[in-house]
Formats: structure tokens, C-alpha cells, sequence
């Protein structure tokens, strides 16, 4: 097993790979400058057979001579995207007047993230608010996505 970074000429390979998987979901574009982390994952399993079977003193120069094909088995690719935090003082003003407020920083907040390039933004709403301030998300144009399970791993 070796991991290389993603070239070009392995997008083909990867295409078929995500269709034989069968996720409803498009093929990502891969050339999008959001995806930050493009590796690639090789089964080098036959690389050292092959190398003997030259007959050659050398094992570098048996592998560039008569190695097969990278065998491309997988690949990770890290999309960037964008989770949102709203910090919105409970005492101040009005019910209705921080709604008119979150309106405002919603719309600033949304069109500064599109400037930077960002596709998505992502909110984990604590339960306590959930039911209530999704509602406020959804007049919003938040989508509620249950059909997916959201998984976390934490960076020490």
C-alpha cells in the first residue's frame, strides 16, 4: 500500500471506482480549488513479483522497466466547507428586533461566505434550541439533512 497525492491521470480510474461504489451523488470536480486533500491510494502488492521476474540486478531499475500499472484502490479527498456560529446576546433588544438583526448578519455573513468561494455552510444547532431556532434556519433557506450521518474526528 502506498498513498501519493492525486494527479490528472488518475481521474478516470477514481470516476470508475465512485460508480461501481453506486452513490446517488455526482462525482465531485475534483479541479474545484475547495478540495484541499486529493490522495490517492495504490495496491503495490504485485510490484516486488513483477521485479523478480526480470531477472534484473537492480530492483529500481526492474520496477521503472517492467513494474505493472499503478493499481489505484481509493482515494481521500477533504472538501473545504464552513461551520457557522451565531452569537447573539438574548437580553438585548426585542424578540422581533433580533430577529431583525440575525436577518441582516445572515445576509452579510452568506454573501461574505460565497465571496471567498465557499459552496455550504454547516450548523450543529445544541437540542436544546434544535426544534425551535431550525424552524428560524429553515424560513431561512437551511436545509435539515437527516438523510446523512454526520461523523466527527477531532484533530489533537
Amino acid at each position: 500500500m502506498r498513498v501519493r497525492s492525486y494527479e490528472e491521470t488518475d481521474l478516470q480510474k477514481l470516476q470508475s471506482i465512485h460508480a461501481t461504489q453506486g452513490f446517488s451523488y455526482p462525482f465531485p470536480d475534483l479541479r474545484n480549488p475547495l478540495f484541499m486533500t486529493k490522495l490517492v491510494l495504490l495496491d503495490e502488492s504485485g510490484r516486488e513479483e513483477a521485479a523478480g521476474r526480470t531477472g534484473a540486478q537492480d530492483g529500481a531499475e526492474a520496477d521503472r522497466s517492467c513494474a505493472p500499472a499503478e493499481n489505484i484502490v481509493g482515494a481521500a479527498l477533504l472538501r473545504l466547507t464552513a461551520e457557522a456560529y451565531l452569537l447573539l446576546d438574548p437580553n438585548a433588544g426585542s424578540p422581533r428586533e433580533r430577529w431583525e438583526w440575525l436577518l441582516g448578519l445572515h445576509a452579510v455573513t452568506e454573501r461574505e461566505a460565497a465571496r471567498r468561494g465557499l459552496e455550504d455552510v454547516h450548523a450543529w444547532l445544541p437540542p436544546e434550541i434544535a426544534a425551535k431556532f431550525g424552524k428560524r434556519l429553515a424560513r431561512l433557506g437551511w436545509i435539515r439533512d437527516d438523510v446523512w450521518t454526520p461523523y466527527c474526528r477531532k484533530l489533537a
